[in-house]
């Protein structure tokens, strides 16, 4: 019986602590399931899912060439926590922390050296080596260093890869183009288009975001795709390289020799509306010139009075209207008219005035006085028919061009508060009103275009993967914005200001311009009218070449130029001259289907002096003139007259160094010298008279070369 009850009572021990031990789990799993910190726990685990960017879009030149590209960059980390590191970690270590200070040279070996043992002694799974990101064959040069070499398991090493936006031509175009900013729309990663057309076309550049999970797994993360990226689209502009470096540069030598305030260009193709060419340059508070810091051709910063490049719609709005012609005439007297209690004066009114003149010839000279008297006698006590007028030929409607920040147009009304009795005379020579560059140059390029306006282009295509997905093709706004009867006056008043007006000094043999110089004293928004106690001037041209089979419109306006000079003829016309140089030059004047003006032969010896040598060759030889044709290795040669016809000898062209292309023609010169990375310009017609830069002297890639034919 006592080992009965010995063996009954160890029993029900064993069983009641059985008992306690399964109340004491039930207890512990409820206890478990209902703490909070477990939960805080399994975040740690894994991460819920997060969006990741697509390579953002490129946005191309005309020609496909990028102008604004994505490129990949890595940040580089480090898991000193990997399996395999601490074979070698102290041995390597030193070789390791010098290669790092000798490749970013931010800082000592040393102290590379103690950043990383100290992560190593904490074990730092995601220890940032350098706060640089590196280009792929950057990064392809560090996995070559000690310790590194050993890959992602036993040398730690991490890249996380990120796009970066690049300009590969610098700051062309770029305020027209635009850039990026982080602020991202909600739920989205990368960075997002700040303004421009990068903002514009946001939806296409981006493309659609893909989502990825990190996770967690034997204490090192890692990123796990779910659903990849789609990348962004390409945009195709008509914007064109080589002419956007020339107006460019064109613009920013008058802005640094005319010290103004700020200054835009903007080259346009007659036809079709396509923007060539756009530049903008403005000046900080320090004075200093900086490209692309507004958008003075379309934004509210440039939208200003034109002055008198607006004397050509009043004109045409008299014409179209039956109340002048280009041969009605008006006295502008000595220079200066009194008209309700108000002097207007013509710009030279020191100088004894014009006396009585025509309309055409009021307009070629800029006769403030000549546009007013016209204008008032035609439309006084039916003033708001001139202005219904003016704004039917198209000049006062937004364009839309798809780029943010497009100023609207403005001009003063018989009923509104700001009309006086002097409006009329005042908006006939380009005052009370405001306009941008482009919405003056769409005007003139409308007159250039035979009447019809066209909507200004800057895309004109998305791509995906090399295959158009969407053709943005040209719009006309207008058919016509006038009769063929008053764009006949329009285009002889034009063509009149380069042969007998204000810009006689950009009139050319090789090709005509037609325009109009503008200068108008205009307001600083914080100082009214004057800076300083200085007034403010705003030079201007605006027009279209060559005038009797026009290709490209232009215009310059270079705002608060510094000196005694700032007529729009003598500021703003020698940048379009030298845009329209270099364009007829480069796009007109060298293809084969345009008739240049020949130049008489005194001769029966062609006039041949310089070029490549088969070129030449096959000219003598459609000649019969192959006597003293002598054997030459080099491939240009230079031509000499002797007894029996021309003598052809070397003309050493060394890499590195500018070539002599005196005696050469346009086509050979610009080739062998852009070919050679110089930006050439043009000057006249015929072969190369002088170069601006010294035959022999080493060349700096992208110098400036002006060419003087005759």
């Amino acid at each position: 019986m006592e080992i009965r009850k010995s063996i009954l009572t160890r029993f029900g021990l064993v069983y009641a602590i059985i008992v306690l031990i399964c109340v004491y789990i039930n207890i512990r799993v409820l206890v478990i399931q209902h703490t909070p910190r477990w939960d805080q726990e399994a975040e740690k685990l894994v991460v819920k899912e997060f969006p990741i960017a697509g390579r953002r879009g490129d946005i191309c030149a005309a020609d496909g060439s990028p102008l604004a590209t994505s490129v990949p960059y890595y940040e580089l980390r480090m898991d000193l926590g990997a399996p395999g590191l601490a074979s070698e970690f102290y041995t390597k270590v030193d070789s390791l922390s010098l290669c790092l200070s000798r490749f970013f040279k931010d800082k000592s070996a040393g102290a590379y050296k103690a950043e990383l043992r100290k992560a190593y002694s904490q074990q730092k799974q995601y220890f940032l080596i350098n706060p640089r990101k590196v280009s792929y064959a950057e990064l392809q040069q560090i996995k070559q260093f000690p310790i590194l070499r050993r890959g992602r398991n036993k040398g730690g090493v991490m890249a996380e890869q990120s796009d970066q936006r690049v300009y590969p031509s610098g700051d062309l175009a770029l305020r027209t183009l635009g850039k990026l900013t982080k602020e991202v729309p909600e739920g989205s990663t990368g960075n997002a288009g700040a303004f421009g057309l990068e903002q514009s076309f946001e939806k296409e550049l981006r493309g659609e975001d893909g989502v990825a999970v990190k996770q967690n797994m034997s204490g090192r993360w890692f990123i796990i795709s779910k659903d990849d990226p789609e990348d962004g689209k390409n945009i195709i502009t008509t914007l064109d390289v080589k002419m956007q470096d020339q107006v460019t540069y064109a613009l920013k030598l008058q802005m640094e020799k005319s010290r103004a305030e700020y200054g835009t260009a903007i080259l346009m193709e007659v036809k079709t509306g396509d923007i060539k060419a756009i530049a903008n340059f403005g000046t900080n508070s320090q004075g200093k010139l900086i490209g692309g810091y507004q958008n003075y051709a379309i934004g509210n910063a440039g939208c200003s009075e034109p002055g008198s490049t607006f004397k050509l719609a009043s004109l045409m709005a008299a014409f179209e209207d039956g109340k002048i012609d280009t041969a009605t005439t008006v006295e502008t007297g000595n220079g200066i008219w009194r008209y309700k209690k108000i002097d207007i004066k013509d710009s030279d009114y020191k100088k004894g005035g014009h006396g009585k003149i025509t309309a055409k010839h009021a307009f070629e000279l800029s006769s403030n006085i000549g546009l007013a008297k016209l204008i008032t006698q035609s439309y006084t006590g039916h003033e708001q028919d001139f202005i219904d007028r003016v704004k039917k030929m198209g000049m006062f409607e937004k364009l839309n061009l798809g780029i943010q920040g497009e100023a609207a147009p403005y001009i003063n009304q018989p009923n509104d508060k700001t009309w006086s009795g002097i409006s009329l005379a005042w908006i006939s020579f380009g005052y009370e009103l405001k306009v941008t560059p482009l919405q003056t140059l769409t005007f003139y390029n409308a007159v250039a275009n035979g009447g019809c306006m066209m909507k200004p282009r800057l895309v004109k295509g998305i791509t995906e993967n090399g295959t158009i997905r969407e053709k943005i093709g040209t719009q006309r706004l207008m058919w016509s914005i006038c009769s063929s009867s008053t764009l006949r006056m329009a285009h002889a008043m034009l063509e009149g200001v380069v042969t007998n007006g204000t810009a006689k000094g950009l009139e050319t043999k090789a090709y005509k311009i037609a325009g109009k110089s503008g200068t108008a004293q205009v307001a600083n928004n914080k100082e009214g009218y004057t800076k300083g106690g200085q007034k403010i001037y705003q030079s201007s041209f605006a027009g279209y070449f060559p005038a009797d089979d026009p290709k490209y419109s232009c215009i310059v306006v270079i705002n608060d130029p510094k000196g005694e000079d700032y007529y729009g003829s003598s500021v703003a016309g020698p940048v379009f001259k030298q845009i329209s140089d270099y364009v007829y030059a480069y796009e007109l004047g060298l293809r084969d289907d345009v008739k240049l003006p020949r130049t008489k032969i005194e001769n029966d010896i062609p006039g041949i002096t310089a070029g490549r040598k088969k070129d030449i060759a096959g000219v003598l030889d459609e000649l019969d003139i192959l006597n003293g044709f002598s054997f030459t290795k080099s491939e240009w040669v230079e031509a000499k007259p002797d007894e029996d016809g021309l003598e052809l000898s070397n003309r050493e062209v060394v890499k590195g160094m500018v070539p002599n292309v005196k005696g050469m023609g346009a086509t050979d010169a610009v080739y062998l010298l852009e070919n050679n990375g110089m930006r050439v310009s043009v000057r006249g017609r015929g072969k190369v008279k002088s170069q601006s830069v010294k035959a022999g002297s080493k060349i700096q890639r992208g110098q400036s070369i002006v060419l003087v034919l005759s």
